[in-house]
């Protein structure tokens, strides 16, 4: 680039007043249309949203005063057990993860500011001495290009501030998303151990019948083995389940942001709730679309580009305008001739306008650039547009298949299998049938029991997914992980 001075020196006073008047004005108007920090932070968009599509507060903790509020409401929900939508809300008071997406956020809103304020003005003042002679000059200088731009700019700001304030919704919504799903894992892992001990406890009590049947000649060695295997078996699984219990509690832990006291106080229910009733289909693809957070912020982000671009095709020929106002003062002794000095002194004003022109580089990479950013993004949109409306599509087919299945167990496979046991212990008593086929038979009740537990888990995970489907805040793929059922170990039939 070359740069090139235009200037104005000396000019008549009535132009000098009519530029500073012009100067003066424009600034007032750039001032009165800065933007200042909002109020609220930004966080109104996420209380609002956590409100209507979660049913919780969110806060953005500032004070001692704040934290102690905060506090003393977490310690009133973990009074009693913990029910999934209150865990919800102590997670969105309580995580600290949050609260610095919240310190994101208010970086945001700061830079946004920023971005709207004019450029500040250059100032300097220079002296020249020599032995007869002073000159002082002062000049002042800004940018015009930054001046001209600035209303494009703080657009852009303000479309990149809205683009930050869904972000941080999103996590908003994934927070409530993975506490809620991990609440369920965690309550089912109680479930189990529960169901655990209790057929661990039968298969104690058989295993000491048969041990002294074993002493007395009544039952044989081989019965005998196969009784207390299915003993040790269900001791096996049971430990399993009490590791898998601690793990599913400590990510829950985590989540709701708990440490000290609060992890001796946090009680969680020892079973699932009760499924609740099916509800209707409904437009899950359009509703997906219409209210996906991480959509609305990929056409913010567009939004922003598109009219990054449309400012970079606007100024790709000029990359800076300065404008330098300078006064300058001489002071010199000269001879008067008459064999004395007289002081002469000088005032200079001058204006000057510098501008770059484009001689090597037309801005043509940096259009190039901007365009290319800009379709990238746009197909980003439109891939995404897709993948939600097959992950809607696939979270109801997920949420009703568990549904289905889990009412399967309770309705059919768990009051058959206690006909079968039932039946199979009466017909033991009346040496009907051996030993073999009644430990069979209790092994697959425990089995089918645990089996329900994880089928009422999945639909509730499937349930979070489902609706986070539609709102955002990802989803976990259907499947819940952790809670392992117990392996049979060496088969049902012998």
């Amino acid at each position: 680039m070359m740069r090139i001075p235009f200037h104005s020196p000396g000019l008549p006073p009535h132009r000098q007043a009519s530029v500073r008047a012009v100067l003066l004005a424009g600034v007032a108007l750039l001032l009165a249309g800065c933007a200042t920090a909002q109020p609220d932070g930004g966080l109104g968009l996420l209380q609002a949203s956590a409100s209507v599509d979660l049913g919780k507060n969110v806060e953005k903790i500032t004070s001692e005063e704040q934290a102690g509020g905060a506090k003393g409401r977490v310690d009133a929900l973990m009074k009693k057990p913990l029910s999934a939508d209150a865990a919800v809300q102590i997670a969105l008071w309580n995580n600290r993860g949050l609260q610095a997406a919240f310190n994101e956020l208010g970086i945001a809103d700061a830079q946004r500011m920023q971005a709207s304020l004019p450029p500040n003005p250059r100032i300097s003042i220079a002296r020249t001495t020599a032995s007869l002679a002073l000159e002082i000059e002062r000049q002042i200088s800004g940018s015009i290009f930054a001046l001209a731009t600035l209303p494009a700019r703080t657009e852009i700001a303000n479309d990149r501030f809205r683009a930050a304030q869904l972000r941080t919704l999103e996590g908003v919504l994934k927070l409530a998303a993975d506490t809620r799903r991990q609440y369920y894992r965690a309550v089912a892992a109680n479930q189990q151990v529960a169901a655990l001990i209790q057929a661990k406890s039968t298969a104690e009590a058989t295993a000491e019948l048969f041990k002294r049947l074993g002493e007395s000649g009544g039952v044989n060695k081989l019965n005998q083995a196969r009784d207390f295997v299915f003993y040790a078996e269900t001791g096996a699984q049971l430990a399993q389940a009490r590791i898998q219990q601690r793990i599913e509690r400590e990510k829950l832990i985590r989540l709701l942001g708990l440490w000290g006291s609060d992890l001796t106080a946090l009680k969680l229910p020892g079973a699932l709730p009760a499924m609740p009733r099916l509800a209707t289909s409904r437009e899950i693809e359009a509703e997906a679309l219409k209210r996906r957070v991480d959509l609305q912020m990929a056409r913010a982000d567009l939004d922003v580009l598109a009219k990054s671009l449309g400012l970079t095709q606007a100024t790709r020929f000029v990359a800076d305008v300065d404008l330098l106002g300078r006064r300058t003062y001489d002071r010199a002794f000269v001879d008067n001739g008459a064999g004395g000095l007289d002081r002469e002194r000088t005032i200079k004003r001058t204006l000057e306008l510098e501008i770059e022109i484009p001689i090597f580089d037309f801005g043509q990479a940096k259009v190039a650039q901007a365009e290319e950013t800009y379709m990238q993004a746009a197909n980003k949109l439109a891939e995404k547009a897709v993948n939600i409306r097959s992950e809607a599509r696939e979270a109801y087919q997920v949420w009703r298949g568990t549904y289905d299945v889990s009412r399967l167990y309770q309705s059919q496979i768990l009051p058959l299998r206690k006909v079968i046991q039932d039946e199979s212990l009466l017909q033991y008593n009346g040496m009907l049938i051996d030993v073999t086929q009644l430990i069979a038979d209790s092994r697959g009740r425990m089995m089918s029991q645990v089996a329900a537990i994880n089928a009422k888990r999945d639909f509730f995970i499937a349930d979070v997914d489902f609706k986070h489907a539609l709102i955002g805040g990802g989803v976990s793929g259907g499947a819940a992980s952790g809670g392992a059922a117990p392996q049979s170990g060496g088969g049902e039939g012998h």
